[in-house]
């Protein structure tokens, strides 16, 4: 393995968090060998689980308390937070994860947190590097936690094997405007919060409203009440992310989520031809007067072919 990898102890052991870091960061940033260290990763069945919601929800809570669950059954557990990005330097606000302190030294479980980097869709823009890295290295669970941006937030459908929505009982009206993205993506429904005011009126909107949904598919989405606070629900929210991705296991839709995330890795390589310094410096050469952008394009893709 050529470079800064070359020193590493590879392939990827779940217990050795040192190395794993390293290599989260070296894919992070892109570095010279990055590539051919993804090539050579081996093939692994380790699920992701997607957690996300709108904000304040209580997703980091929840996780907290599932990693709790599965650290009880001898699991091990990695769990990548993606923070929102500071404007100025693009790192992770909020990375130090207070809700999750209690595991970072747990050794059965490694926790990383990400800044999204302006990314829409709530993941780091490397996010599926990293995963299968973290996948490779034997862990039982990888665990994704979005920013929580709301119905730009979808793309998690593509990273994970099992997306599980968290929302609250105050959410109400909030729910018709995020039904076309987000609302469409759940494998597992969670009711976060359940104790307060009219959850199970919530509840019963939520079902009404995903009536149609439900009946395209074979069987009803399910909806699990929880109070991340005290673990309530718990146990039931595991059981549910194992059915979720045992029946996903029968159907095609893994070949769906390999066929995007195949798509999105041949986005990122043709783009590196194509950014935006390089398209205003082409522009620039041309009279301000005579730009038909329609024809610059047809003509930048003639002459710029894409190169590795």
């Amino acid at each position: 393995m050529p470079s800064a990898y070359a020193s590493l102890s590879l392939p990827l052991h779940c217990d050795d968090h040192k190395t794993i870091a390293r290599c989260i960061s070296l894919v992070e940033n892109n570095v010279a060998g990055t590539q051919e260290f993804l090539q050579h990763l081996p093939a692994a069945n380790t699920p992701v689980i997607g957690i996300t919601g709108p904000p304040g929800a209580g997703k980091s809570t929840l996780v907290d308390a599932l990693i709790a669950h599965w650290v009880k059954e001898e699991k091990r557990v990695a769990v990548l937070c993606v923070d929102p990005s500071s404007p100025f330097n693009l790192g992770a606000l909020l990375g130090d994860r207070i809700r999750m302190s209690q595991w970072y030294n747990h050794p059965h479980v490694f926790i990383r947190s990400l800044a999204s980097r302006g990314s829409l869709g709530g993941l780091h823009p490397h996010i599926m590097e990293i995963a299968d890295t973290l996948k490779s290295a034997g862990f039982d669970y990888v665990v994704v936690e979005t920013v929580g941006v709301g119905q730009s937030e979808i793309e998690i459908a593509g990273l994970a094997d099992c997306t599980v929505v968290v929302l609250v009982p105050e959410a109400g009206d909030e729910i018709q405007t995020m039904k076309a993205g987000l609302m469409e993506i759940a494998d597992v429904f969670v009711v976060n919060k359940a104790d307060r005011p009219d959850a199970d009126t919530f509840i019963k909107h939520l079902r009404q409203m995903m009536a149609p949904a439900f009946a395209r598919t074979s069987a009803a989405i399910p909806i699990i009440k929880t109070i991340g606070t005290n673990g309530t629900g718990i146990d039931e929210l595991s059981e549910g992310i194992s059915l979720a991705l045992q029946q996903q296991h029968h159907t095609d839709r893994r070949y769906w989520l390999l066929a995007d995330k195949a798509w999105h890795l041949l986005q990122q390589r043709v783009m590196k031809t194509y950014n935006k310094a390089t398209l205003r410096q082409a522009l620039q050469q041309l009279p301000r007067e005579q730009i038909n952008l329609y024809r610059f394009v047809a003509e930048y893709l003639k002459s710029h072919a894409p190169t590795e």
